[in-house]
């Protein structure tokens, strides 16, 4: 069990993190994509930030047919279209919104030299995502 009482929720680097559904998102780039987790209220560069992490295997330069212009168009529109609605259904409207893909599987706050990783940070400001330098 997790720190909060419930099995599927465990502490995470001053948060709490949630596993993702294993559903498949279809993003505009044409690559589909699955939530990692979802990590609720971690401390962040502009007071409380939730950061949704999603498995994008095909921003792997080497393998995959996603460059890095059109993953930061999928982030986003992951911003807009997935997660704004999940912050502002769930209480308090975070400082910042955190998408992150990743081209293979990640544990939070741990480095892997061979893994690529975008991050984009957004504030929410009238029912939008305004992408905020990172």
């Amino acid at each position: 069990m997790g720190e909060t009482g419930q099995p599927w929720q465990v502490q995470a680097q001053g948060g709490l993190s949630v596993p993702g559904d294993g559903a498949a998102i279809e993003l505009p780039s044409g690559q589909s994509v699955t939530l990692v987790e979802t990590i609720w209220n971690t401390p962040g560069p502009q007071g409380l930030a939730t950061r949704f992490r999603f498995l994008a295997p095909e921003i792997n330069p080497e393998t995959g047919s996603v460059d890095f212009l059109a993953a930061a168009d999928d982030i986003a529109w992951l911003c807009q279209n997935f997660a704004l609605s999940r912050v502002t259904d769930e209480g308090p409207i975070p400082s910042q919104i955190i998408i992150s893909l990743e081209d293979r599987p990640v544990p939070f706050g741990e480095a892997d030299p061979d893994a690529v990783q975008y991050f984009e940070a957004f504030r929410v400001e009238n029912g939008a995502c305004i992408w905020e330098v990172f």
